[in-house]
């Protein structure tokens, strides 16, 4: 067993923390770090997150104290001092939230103080403990949502009725964020859910400091975000569900129905909803049905991602595009607890087909698991092979379609192949694009 990631699909959870940060409305992240931090950030989000980086105060122009060996020897409280000092007189923001890095960590600076000091000033700015030793980007985000959750969203006693919060899509690391949080919202709209995305164009910081007002919090991940929902439950009351990310019908159908149970809603009400957006669904997909036998587009297929998609576009393919999925790898480091609910996921299939589920970070042994599925034979025309066949998953695995003579689409991060600006996959009308996009990698080479 190796003791090191092999090209690993996530960055340090400052990088995490950075982007967070960088997609909140009005919000800018000052950096606590050594100098190059966000460089080597910012090139890794560049060459992952679908040309999507930068912005303003984010990527390269993202304020940062830079700390030397000055401030390893005598401690940086002062030199972040200086930093935040610096960042409110020249960057025009509503909220300031200083996030670490390893060294500052590792030299014991007490961020706190600082942001205490300036914050007894009257202004919004918030601190989050966040060296890249502790963890991978989606624990940087974790850690950024329950510093919000304890130090910037207000408490509320009273509960808006049909108002809730949306956790669990992770900035740049989900490259489809924008999109997907979009599509989340449109779909809790066709029930006059009010929804608190954070992210997106249509957030904005004043609603998310009354976020505590909501009656609901949605984890659309079995991992990401289920930290940040468990403090949120703690200190503002809120309780949560966790209804995995809805892709295509059949995951959007479950997912109305639980968001309606945990609401309250009239089942006759939920079910209008979904009988509409079936009919329309497979209105659009009609015209398509006699192609797709003719050509024979079914596809056998390995899922390769991170949580959210390798359990969603699994059961996108398997329950209504009609694919087999044969191999399902997660890609994540998981807790053996994580893992054990994951297991599961074979288990969701309405198909009742059963992938192999395995879970690795190092890319290059992804093949060895098909080949256990598929052993190289001999010439022979009636060996088992994978074909037709087809490899979801990111930019890292077209060489694994390659070898294996396979079609392939870039989904999970990195993906460094495809420019990503407002695209998503979730609910009724993303599937429709992902069914777009899969068909497309089959087809444009003719």
């Amino acid at each position: 067993m190796s003791n090191f990631i092999e090209r690993p699909r996530y960055l340090c959870s400052l990088g995490g923390a950075m982007g967070t940060v960088t997609a909140l409305p009005d919000t800018i992240p000052i950096l606590h770090a050594a100098g190059g931090c966000a460089g080597n950030i910012t090139w890794t989000q560049n060459g992952g997150s679908g040309l999507q980086v930068g912005g303003y105060c984010g990527g390269l122009s993202v304020p940062s104290s830079n700390v030397q060996e000055r401030e390893v020897v005598f401690g940086g409280d002062s030199r972040l001092r200086e930093q935040i000092k610096n960042t409110l007189e020249i960057m025009d923001g509503k909220l300031y939230v200083v996030i670490t890095g390893c060294v500052t960590e590792v030299i014991g600076d007490d961020i706190n103080s600082v942001v205490s000091d300036f914050s007894s000033e009257g202004i919004d700015i918030i601190g989050a403990e966040t060296g890249g030793f502790k963890g991978n980007s989606y624990y940087g985000y974790d850690i950024v949502l329950q510093s919000l959750i304890k130090n910037y969203i207000v408490k509320s006693n009273e509960k808006k009725k049909l108002h809730v919060n949306i956790f669990g899509i992770v900035p740049y690391m989900d490259v489809f964020w924008r999109g997907n949080l979009e599509g989340i919202r449109s779909l809790l709209n066709k029930l006059d859910i009010e929804v608190n995305t954070f992210f997106t164009v249509y957030d904005s910081l004043a609603e998310i400091k009354n976020a505590g007002s909501a009656e609901l919090n949605i984890v659309v991940s079995d991992v990401y975000g289920v930290e940040a929902a468990e403090v949120f439950k703690e200190v503002h009351g809120t309780p949560y569900i966790i209804a995995p990310l809805p892709i295509g019908p059949s995951a959007s159908d479950a997912f109305l129905r639980n968001v309606g149970q945990a609401l309250s809603f009239d089942s006759e009400k939920i079910e209008k909803v979904i009988n509409k957006e079936n009919s329309i669904y497979y209105s659009y997909l009609d015209p398509l049905v006699e192609i797709y036998n003719d050509l024979e587009l079914q596809r056998y297929a390995v899922v390769v991602g991170d949580v959210n998609y390798a359990t969603s576009v699994t059961k996108f393919l398997a329950d209504d595009l009609g694919w087999i999925p044969e191999l399902v790898v997660f890609t994540d480091q998981l807790s053996e607890e994580e893992k054990e609910k994951l297991l599961s996921t074979g288990e969701r299939l309405d198909s009742g087909l059963r992938p192999k589920i395995v879970f690795e970070t190092d890319t290059s042994e992804v093949i060895h698991y098909v080949n256990e599925l598929y052993p190289i034979k001999s010439n022979s025309k009636y060996a088992k092979t994978f074909s037709p066949g087809f490899v979801v998953g990111s930019s890292l695995d077209r060489e694994l379609a390659v070898r294996l003579g396979a079609a392939h689409l870039s989904i999970s991060f990195p993906v460094s192949n495809r420019a990503i600006i407002d695209r998503g996959y979730t609910g009724y009308k993303g599937a429709l694009t992902l069914m777009e996009d899969l068909l497309s990698a089959l087809v444009t080479t003719r």
